[in-house]
C-alpha cells in the first residue's frame, strides 16, 4: 500500500505518532488510508450540504475496512461570480483545485481517493487531479438542485437560476416588473444542489458516469434525496475494492471513455464548457481527443434530451425517467461498450441494467429530437482552431445566419449596448479579448446571452466570443473562438460592419474577408497587454494555453 510510506517501519515512528494524535491506533495502521476530497463551502449552494455527503462516504469506507481522512479544496459558484471581476477567477480555479488535490494526496500517501465535487470547475479539476495522481479513485457528487416553483395567475411553473438571468432582460425591455422579478428571485433556487438544468455542473456530473468514474445515479439523484446519501455510502465501500484491485483512473479514462463521454454529452445537449473540461481531463489522462473527433461523434449520435435551457425538463425529470443509465441504454449502438467503470462492470453492462427510457424526457434512439448530437465545433477563417456551439439550443432559423459584426472588446461594453437597446435584429455581436489570456480567465457570457433571450432577440441575433458561455446559455452563441484575440487570432482583425457567416449545419464560421486582408489588419493590431499584472491571474495569463486544447497550463 502507498500509505506504508507513512506508517511502516521503525523510521516511520514519528509519522505514526502524529497519526495517533488523530485518534488512530495500531489496528488502523493495517488498513488502507483513503483521502476524502471534499469541496464543502458555505457560499456555494451546490456545496453547502457536502459535509453530509462526506460523512456518508466515511461510513462506507469504515464499514469496508478502510480509514477515511477528509480534506478540502476550493469551490467557486459561477452564478455568484457572474458578470463582475470574480468571473475571471472561475476557470483558473480548475487548475488550483487539481494542484491542491495533488499536493494533499502526495504529501499524505493515500492509498485511494473519494472525490466529492458538484459545481462547474470542481468536477473537472478533481478529474484532472485523479488522472494526474493515477491512484485508485472514485467520484460522488452533491447532486442537482430541485427546480423552483413559481405561482402566477393560479398557475404553477418550474423555474431555475436561468429564469432569473433571462428575466433581467425582460425587465429591461418593460415586459416584466421589478416586483415580478423579485417574486421569481425568491423561488428560483429552492435549496442545496447544483443548478437544476443541464447546465455545466450537471453536465459534468452526468459525464462522470459515462467516463466510468462514478456509480450509477451520480449525475441525476437530487441533492435532497436520501438515495444520494446511500450512493455516498456505496461509493465509500467501492473505493476499497478499487484499492484492492489497484484499479486506477488511467485504466478507466481511456480514449474509449472520452468517446463515450462525448457521446452522452451530445445526446443530452450538454454545456459547451464540457468540451473545454473533457479535453483537459483527456490531456491529463494521456487520452487526447481532437475537436474534429467531437464533430464525428456528434454527426452520428442522436440528440435524445431537451433539458433546460434547451427544453422544459430539469435534472429531477431526467432522474425520474431513468437517469444516465437509461440514456446510455438508448446509446448502446454508438458506445464503446467494453469501456471499464469503477463499478467493476463495463459501460455496456451498466446500460443493460438500466430501465428503458420513457420516450418523453429521454427519447428513444428511434425517435430522437435530432439525428445529430447537441454540440458542434465550427471552423473557418474566423476560428481556424475551432469554436463551440450548443446547436440543440439554437433556434432553427439561426442555424444558418449572415449578419454585420458589432464589435465589443469586453463583456461590460456588450452588456451596456444590449441594455441600451443598441442591438438590432440580424446583428452578430462579437465579444473579444475575453479568452483564457485576454480576459484573463475566459469569462462566461451568460449575462449578454440571457439579456438577448429575455428581450426575444435570441432568434435574430448571434453572439461570437473567444470567451465562454454558461451551460444555461441558449441561442446562436459561438464560444471558445481560437486562436483568441490576445493571441492575434483572426477575431482581433474584425471591424464593425464586417459580414459574418454562420453555418452550423456545415460546421463553418467565417468572415467575408480575404486571408490577405485579415493578415494585413492583424499586422496593425497593437500587441496585447495583460489586464492583470499581479497575483494568480498574472501567472495564469503567462501559462495558460488555447481553449482549443482545453485551456490547460503549458507542459
Amino acid at each position: 500500500m502507498k500509505s506504508e510510506d507513512v506508517k511502516l517501519g521503525i523510521e516511520r515512528a514519528p509519522h505514526r505518532s502524529l497519526l495517533r494524535a488523530l485518534g488512530l491506533n495500531t489496528e488502523s495502521f493495517q488498513k488502507p488510508f483513503i483521502g476524502i476530497v471534499n469541496s464543502f463551502t458555505e457560499v456555494v449552494p451546490g456545496h453547502i450540504h457536502l459535509r453530509r455527503i462526506s460523512e456518508a462516504v466515511k461510513e462506507g469506507i469504515n464499514a469496508a475496512g478502510g480509514v477515511g481522512f477528509e480534506f478540502n479544496t476550493i469551490a467557486v459558484c459561477d452564478g455568484i461570480a457572474m458578470n463582475h471581476a470574480g468571473m475571471k477567477y472561475s476557470l483558473p480555479s480548475r487548475e488550483i483545485i487539481a494542484n491542491t488535490v495533488e499536493i494533499m494526496a502526495m504529501a499524505h500517501a493515500f492509498d485511494g481517493l473519494v472525490f466529492i465535487p458538484n459545481c462547474d470547475k470542481v468536477v473537472p479539476g478533481m478529474l484532472m487531479a485523479a488522472c494526474r495522481l493515477n491512484i485508485p479513485s472514485i467520484f460522488v457528487s452533491g447532486g442537482p438542485m430541485l427546480a423552483g416553483r413559481l405561482r402566477k395567475n393560479d398557475q404553477v411553473s418550474c423555474v431555475d437560476l436561468n429564469s432569473v438571468f433571462e428575466a433581467v432582460g425582460q425587465v429591461a425591455k418593460g415586459q416584466m416588473t421589478e416586483e415580478e422579478l423579485l417574486e421569481l428571485e425568491k423561488v428560483a433556487c429552492p435549496g442545496c444542489g447544483s443548478c437544476a438544468g443541464m447546465f455545466t455542473a450537471n453536465t459534468m456530473n452526468c459525464l462522470t458516469e459515462a467516463l466510468g468514474m462514478a456509480l450509477p445515479g451520480n449525475g441525476t439523484i437530487p441533492a435532497v434525496d436520501s438515495r444520494r446519501t446511500q450512493l455516498a455510502k456505496d461509493t465509500g465501500r467501492q473505493i476499497l475494492k478499487l484499492v484492492k484491485d489497484n484499479t486506477c483512473p488511467k485504466d478507466i479514462i481511456t480514449p474509449d471513455a472520452i468517446y463515450n463521454a462525448f457521446s452522452l454529452d451530445v445526446a443530452l445537449g450538454g454545456s459547451t464548457n464540457s468540451v473545454l473540461h473533457v479535453m483537459a481531463v483527456a490531456h491529463e489522462a494521456g487520452a487526447d481527443f481532437s475537436l474534429e473527433e467531437i464533430n464525428r461523434v456528434s454527426d452520428t449520435t442522436p440528440n435524445l434530451c431537451k433539458l433546460r435551457p434547451s427544453g422544459p425538463y430539469h435534472i429531477e425529470n431526467l432522474d425520474q425517467a431513468g437517469g444516465i443509465g437509461s440514456v446510455l441504454k438508448e446509446l448502446k449502438p454508438w458506445l464503446k461498450n467494453d469501456a471499464r467503470t469503477v463499478s467493476g462492470k463495463t459501460i455496456g453492462q451498466m446500460a443493460d441494467a438500466a430501465p428503458k427510457a420513457d420516450n418523453k424526457v429521454i427519447r428513444f434512439a428511434s425517435n430522437p429530437y435530432s439525428p445529430k448530437g447537441g454540440l458542434a465545433i465550427l471552423f473557418g477563417n474566423l476560428a481556424p482552431s475551432g469554436s463551440v456551439v450548443k446547436r440543440s439550443a439554437v433556434a432553427p432559423e439561426m442555424m444558418v445566419h449572415r449578419g454585420p459584426a458589432r464589435i465589443f472588446d469586453s463583456e461590460e461594453l456588450a452588456t451596456k449596448a444590449i441594455m441600451g437597446g443598441k442591438i438590432t435584429p440580424g446583428d452578430v455581436l462579437v465579444i473579444r479579448y475575453e479568452g483564457p489570456k485576454g480576459g484573463p480567465g475566459m469569462r462566461e457570457m451568460l449575462t449578454p446571452t440571457s439579456l438577448l433571450a429575455g428581450m426575444g432577440l435570441d432568434k435574430e441575433v448571434a453572439l461570437i466570443t473567444d470567451g465562454r458561455f454558461s451551460g444555461a446559455t441558449r441561442g446562436a452563441a459561438m464560444g471558445h473562438v481560437s486562436p483568441e484575440a490576445a493571441a492575434r487570432g483572426p477575431i482581433a482583425a474584425l471591424r464593425d460592419g464586417d459580414m459574418i457567416n454562420i453555418d452550423i449545419h456545415n460546421y463553418k464560421l467565417s468572415v467575408e474577408l480575404s486571408d490577405e486582408e485579415i493578415q494585413k489588419r492583424l499586422a496593425n493590431v497593437p500587441a496585447f497587454k495583460p489586464k492583470i499584472t499581479s497575483g494568480y491571474l498574472k501567472y495564469y495569463t503567462e501559462n495558460v494555453t488555447s481553449a482549443s486544447t482545453g485551456a490547460v497550463f503549458k507542459d
